[in-house]
């Protein structure tokens, strides 16, 4: 089956939240809702889609500023690596660091660390370890779908001057995505457009020196 992304961009970082679900089905996921829960609920209520759970590539406060509304609204799991919890308890810092009023902190249901396969309902999402960004950063397959956070951007990378960031990590990771991944699937950011390791690899000035590392 071919899988349906919707892009909801929230809050002042214009985040893009996710929601996937397949054709003629009602079961959906939810990467990464960063703010604005009102719009994420908005679009899966107008839609008659059901959230079985948040899973999230990471916990800056722009990609989990919507979690916990959206947890008790569907009554939902939230998934999260163990690494990051570093950074979700830093989150109401973060938010005073940002001028930003924080929501209420999330609670992890399911905590995940080493790379498995995540069977949610109908849903098979693969993790893909890749720290560097945050400690705990993680890129999350489902079929030809890639949702990568802030792991890489069209034409950038995530940046590591942040509480838990190691450029060295996250150039490892870039690595092992590229090894990992077919290079036509397609590449969801945290922010801005879709892409493709296949353009990227061409186009990204922090990719193209890494294309001597493929395997």
């Amino acid at each position: 089956m071919n899988l349906l992304v919707e892009t909801v961009k929230t809050g002042s970082f214009q985040e893009n939240s996710f929601i996937g679900w397949y054709p003629n089905s009602t079961e959906a996921f939810l990467i990464d809702p960063g703010d604005e829960a009102h719009l994420i609920a908005e679009f899966i209520e107008r839609n008659s889609l059901i959230p079985k759970a948040i899973i999230n590539t990471h916990a800056h406060l722009d990609h989990i500023g919507a979690v916990q509304s959206l947890k008790e609204k569907f009554n939902i799991p939230f998934y999260l690596h163990r690494n990051e919890k570093i950074i979700l308890d830093s989150y109401e810092v973060s938010c005073q660091i940002f001028g930003i009023q924080p929501k209420q902190k999330p609670n992890v249901d399911m905590w995940f660390d080493n790379e498995c396969e995540l069977i949610i309902d109908k849903f098979k999402i693969n993790t893909i370890n890749t720290p560097g960004h945050t400690p705990g950063g993680t890129c999350l397959q489902v079929e030809n779908h890639i949702f990568v956070g802030d792991t890489i951007f069209r034409g950038s990378v995530g940046r590591t001057d942040l509480l838990g960031g190691n450029s060295s990590h996250l150039k490892s990771s870039l690595i092992h995505l590229i090894n990992s991944i077919d290079h036509n699937s397609t590449i969801h950011s945290g922010h801005g457009p879709d892409t493709t390791l296949k353009y990227e690899l061409s186009k990204n000035p922090f990719l193209i020196p890494l294309k001597d590392r493929l395997n």
